[in-house]
Order: C-alpha cells, then sequence, then structure tokens
C-alpha cells in the first residue's frame, strides 16, 4: 500500500516517528535489556519475565498496590478457573466463548465429567467474594483489587508482544455500591487514573464505549448507566468522543487513551457500570430501612493488562526507566581488581540501604564497565578507586549527564529517594 502527505515535512515527520518506534520496539528492547522471553513451544501469547522483568512488574504492582490501599480498597485473590455454570451465570459462557479456554475434569469414579474455563476475567471471583456474605448498605461502597492474571484466546496471528498477550494480569477492582454512590466512585477512579498517568508524565483522553450489539441487558438501565458515566465526565470537564457499540456485553464504560513519547495513543484504564453481573448472581444489601436492594458493580482498572502498561513503559522510555523503577538502579564500577572488596562493600550498603545494586566485576577496562552500563540503560555508574576507597565515597556517573562528582553513600541513597514518586 502507499501513502500520500501535503508536504515533505510531513511525509519526514511520518518517516521519523517509524523510525524511532523501530528503536523503541518493546520486544528488541525486551531482548537487548534481559526484561523477558516468549517461547514457541510454550504457545504464543504467553510472556517468560526474566529476573529484571519480573522485577519491574513487581515495583510498578507493590507501587499501585499501596496506592489502592491509601484509597480504601482491599485486596483479594481468586482462582484461575471456575465451573462451566459460574460462567454461564456470568454470561461469558454464551457471549464470551469463543475467547476462553474450556476443558473437561475428571471428577472421580461414579461422577459426571465436569466442564471448566479458564477466567478471561477476574469479575467472577469477586462476586463470588461479595455474595459469601450479608451486606448491609455500611458495607458500601466495597472496593475490591485483584492483581488477577486471565487468559484469553487471541490468534495466534494477532498476539504483539505484551501489547497483546494470551496470558496478562490485570489491576482489576470491583466496587460494589449503591445507586448514589455510582457518580462519586467513577469521580474518584478518575481522581486515581489521573495521579497515575500524571505519576509516569502521560497526557490522556476520554473515551465513552456505548453498548454493543452482543450484549445483556434492558436498554432503559443501559441508558442510566451510559448517562451516569457522561455527567461524570461533564461535571468534571473533561472532553470525551462516544465509541459508539464498543461497550462490554454487561455495561457502557470509559476508556482513557494515553499518550506516549512519540505521539502514538494506547488504551488502558477504564471504568464499567455493570447493572447484569448483580442481578445474574442475585446480589443484594440491606438498606437502612431494613429492605433489600441490588447493588451497582463498577469494573475499573488503572493501567488495564500489565503487561501491556509494561511494554508502553518499555517504548516510552526507551528502556531508560526512571530511577525508582529500573531494575538495576546503580552498578558499582571498580577501577581495578583491588578496588573490588570495597566495591562489594558498597554494594552490600547500598543494598541495605534500599538502593538496587550491582558490581561489574569482570576482568575488563573501565570504559568497557561503563559502555555495558550505559546499553543497560542503568540510571548510575558508581566508579570506585584508590580515592574512594579512602575516602569513603563513590564517583557518580549519571546515565545522560555523565559525570557527577564524588558522593558519600547517605547523599547518594537521598538522591535516588528523591526521585520515587
Amino acid at each position: 500500500y502507499g501513502t500520500a502527505w501535503f508536504s515533505e515535512k510531513d511525509l519526514a515527520d511520518y518517516l521519523m516517528r517509524i523510525e524511532e518506534a523501530e528503536k523503541r520496539d518493546h520486544r528488541k528492547l525486551g531482548r537487548d535489556l534481559d526484561l523477558f522471553s516468549f517461547h514457541e513451544e510454550a504457545g504464543a501469547g504467553l510472556v517468560f519475565y526474566h529476573p529484571k522483568g519480573a522485577r519491574v512488574l513487581r515495583l510498578l504492582q507493590d507501587w499501585e498496590r499501596a496506592e489502592h490501599y491509601r484509597r480504601g480498597y482491599t485486596e483479594i485473590i481468586t482462582p484461575h478457573i471456575f465451573k462451566a455454570d459460574v460462567w454461564k451465570t456470568s454470561g461469558h459462557y454464551d457471549f464470551y466463548r469463543e475467547n476462553m479456554y474450556f476443558f473437561e475434569v475428571d471428577e472421580g469414579e461414579g461422577r459426571e465429567p465436569a466442564e471448566y474455563g479458564v477466567k478471561p476475567m477476574n469479575c467472577p471471583g469477586a462476586v463470588m467474594i461479595y455474595a459469601n456474605d450479608v451486606r448491609s448498605y455500611r458495607d458500601l461502597p466495597m472496593r475490591l483489587l485483584e492483581l488477577g492474571t486471565v487468559y484469553r484466546h487471541e490468534k495466534s496471528g494477532v498476539v504483539h508482544g505484551l501489547m497483546r498477550a494470551r496470558g496478562f494480569t490485570q489491576d482489576d477492582a470491583h466496587i460494589f455500591c449503591t445507586a448514589d454512590q455510582v457518580k462519586p466512585e467513577v469521580a474518584g477512579v478518575l481522581d486515581f487514573v489521573d495521579w497515575a498517568m500524571k505519576a509516569f508524565g502521560f497526557e490522556y483522553t476520554a473515551e465513552i464505549s456505548t453498548r454493543p450489539a452482543k450484549s445483556i441487558g434492558e436498554d432503559a438501565d443501559w441508558e442510566i448507566a451510559t448517562n451516569a458515566l457522561k455527567d461524570t465526565l461533564d461535571e468534571r470537564g473533561m472532553a470525551y468522543d462516544i465509541n459508539e457499540g464498543d461497550g462490554a456485553f454487561y455495561g457502557p464504560k470509559i476508556d482513557i487513551k494515553l499518550r506516549d513519547a512519540i505521539g502514538r495513543t494506547w488504551q488502558c484504564a477504564t471504568i464499567q457500570v455493570d447493572f447484569n453481573f448483580p442481578a445474574r448472581f442475585d446480589l443484594t444489601y440491606r438498606t437502612a430501612e431494613n429492605t433489600e436492594a441490588r447493588p451497582f458493580m463498577l469494573h475499573r482498572v488503572i493501567f488495564g493488562s500489565m503487561e501491556r502498561f509494561f511494554g508502553i513503559l518499555i517504548e516510552h522510555y526507551a528502556g531508560a526507566f526512571p530511577v525508582w523503577l529500573a531494575p538495576t538502579q546503580a552498578v558499582v564500577v571498580p577501577i581495578a581488581d583491588r578496588h573490588l572488596e570495597y566495591a562489594q562493600g558498597v554494594r552490600s550498603r547500598l543494598e541495605d540501604m534500599g538502593v538496587r545494586t550491582e558490581v561489574y566485576a569482570d576482568n575488563e577496562p573501565m570504559r568497557v564497565k561503563i559502555a555495558k552500563a550505559q546499553q543497560q540503560k542503568v540510571p548510575y555508574m558508581l566508579v570506585v578507586g584508590d580515592r574512594e576507597a579512602e575516602d569513603g565515597t563513590v564517583g557518580v556517573r549519571e546515565r545522560t549527564q555523565g559525570d557527577i562528582g564524588a558522593m558519600g553513600l547517605n547523599d547518594f541513597v537521598e538522591l535516588v529517594a528523591a526521585q520515587t514518586p
């Protein structure tokens, strides 16, 4: 196919973006930085995290988890598989089956084999925990977080690195609330999204996705839920587009699309209003008048697929993660073998103070070690020789600024800590 442009500048900008995207390709950087891999013998779209990649993912999850706790969420963990009856009740069996993995289990002598489905979404687990007890209006809103791994059957030709995988972890939360609490809870999620996007320097836009052709529920309920989302965005003064027919099969949603360093947009956060699951699973709560009422349910993610967001971050930063998120924050570079013992002591002390540190102990010239650290996009290189060993300091090189002078270890730790959001 061909492309046409109004000016040579437009064409040049386009070609520059293509070239820059190739340099930032997370699949290439994932290999070069030893973050993750894929293995055809295991199956397409299934991610293997190497130690450095696992560290970044856990740092991201722990950072986000702590903020969830501050915002009144509690965390749950639910199974990866459920009997098919659960998926029939939820509607996934009829409306999402082609994207799921089902299998039969031999339940033992004299019992019929049971059909199970691997979860493509985390919502039924949260629903069953809610339904496990009698709930009161005093319990609401109930905000349940689950960093749950899900599996979806994507065609092998469609999977694309971390951006579209078959197995991935969602930062799912399900909020059970009264009708009056829907708008303030949606607003609270939007505040959370804004906080998270600003932490990474992302600009973003909003989009409301409406009822798809293949869906469940009454038109009136869809209209109420869609209007609640529109009203919340309107009250915040947020502009938004309408994406007709792209909602979930059980309710409308707000999609948040962020813009990366080279101008591409990615869909990450979503907020969905669901009036169908509470009815299908017969969820109730006791009102202040001691009557029974049906809660609303909000499905929401902040980053969405952690794999996709990880891939976006790799490409956004071109592999040079912010200091707080870098798998290795500093490497100690001994000038000669006689400085190795001091270098190991520096590493040990920095690790004790919370700085992720390695020592480049190979018998190589210092310039080779510095080049290696730069290729690995390590934020800080700490050069140690006779003077540093005598003074108890390190010579600090920053990955873009170069030499920034000698520092004591406490001062260096403060420098690193100051860059944590």
